[in-house]
């Protein structure tokens, strides 16, 4: 099982959210995504624009996104 990034660079976290079906729609002090889901519903993903993204908030915005850790580092992984 590979490990969870405990500091992971702002743009591999962007770039695995928007392959996960998150589009980006502001960039300020924050970074806001959102998700259209199927049943017709929205999924908003709000993060720190950092440059790095410590782990525990990442863990924080995969629960709030609804999204496993697993899931999440398939994605990461591969980018």
């Amino acid at each position: 099982m590979t490990k969870f990034p405990k500091d992971a660079p702002k743009h591999k976290v962007i770039r695995a959210f928007e392959e996960l079906g998150f589009r980006l729609i502001k960039d300020g002090n924050h970074i806001a995504m959102l998700r259209m889901n199927i049943d017709g519903t929205s999924t908003p993903l709000t993060m720190p624009n950092h440059r790095q993204i410590k782990g525990s908030t990442l863990r924080r915005i995969l629960t709030q996104a609804g999204i496993s850790r697993d899931e999440f580092l398939e994605v990461y992984i591969s980018k």
